[in-house]
């Protein structure tokens, strides 16, 4: 797991880094470079992409698409460390998408966690006059949409195999990422083009070990690992980018990490 933090997290720090691209151009590049390795591995191993529900993978790969969208975008507006730590709020847009759509339910302990998670972003907002409401407004739709992500794959369930779903996926932002890229391209510069090529690279390898780490520990184990992506994220956005952070900013995303990690301890105990 801490392979794939590391891969998702540089892979986003290359993002951060060619900001004076079209958010659109860097979707394409890393979706074209990951649907590569997938369709290789797909045919390895013989495992067909013609099936039933192919509309929810369809339509996980939009919503996928647009939240990658959107974070790229917010990156480029509001400090790297805040960008990753904000995300992690799709939790709690997933529980509240999931009481409607799959008719489960939130309990008073998971309410209580949203809350302190949000009360986070409200202190991080009001302290840290870098993050603007477009950013803001770029990073929390982004997480709302990546909460609809994980109810689809729940909607999906185990009856496709996880490299089906990511081919979609990364199938779905090739093509709206190209698309888009038609009316807005701007030629990278000659030292960006292998920063472009290693973003598919790092994005497949994160998602590889991610599902590797899936597989062979618990949930419960694996998925608070996952919030160290938002302390190397800082840690890179410190060193890297020069950002700093006050002690109310640091209290901000302590609240929205603990209100996450407390949501998920909480509901392993239940």
């Amino acid at each position: 797991m801490l392979l794939s933090i590391l891969a998702f997290t540089v892979m986003n720090a290359f993002v951060k880094y060619l900001q004076d691209l079209p958010p659109f151009e860097i979707v394409f590049f890393r979706a074209l470079g990951t649907l590569i390795l997938c369709l290789i591995l797909l045919r390895a191993r013989g495992i067909s992409l013609v099936g039933d529900q192919v509309g929810w993978l369809i339509g996980r790969g939009i919503a996928g698409t647009i939240s990658m969208l959107l974070f790229f975008m917010a990156v480029k507006e509001i400090p790297f460390g805040s960008a990753v730590s904000l995300r992690y709020l799709s939790p709690i847009f997933a529980g509240i998408l999931a009481v409607t759509w799959l008719k489960e339910r939130i309990t008073a302990w998971q309410w209580m966690c949203f809350f302190l998670a949000f009360s986070g972003v409200l202190l991080l907002k009001g302290f840290d006059t870098r993050i603007n409401l477009i950013g803001l407004s770029y990073i929390l739709t982004s997480a709302f949409f990546s909460g609809v992500v994980y109810v689809l794959i729940r909607r999906i369930g185990l009856s496709k195999h996880p490299l089906v779903i990511i081919t979609y996926f990364m199938g779905c932002a090739t093509a709206i990422g190209g698309l888009l890229s038609l009316f807005n391209w701007q030629t990278p510069r000659t030292q960006d083009w292998w920063i472009l090529v290693s973003l598919g690279v790092f994005g497949f390898f994160g998602q590889l070990f991610m599902t590797k780490a899936y597989q062979v520990a618990t949930v419960g184990t694996v998925a608070p690992m996952k919030y160290l992506e938002a302390i190397f994220a800082l840690l890179i956005g410190w060193i890297w980018f020069g950002e700093t952070y006050g002690p109310g900013s640091l209290l901000g995303i302590a609240l929205v990490i603990g209100g996450m990690l407390l949501n998920i301890f909480g509901t392993r105990r239940e």
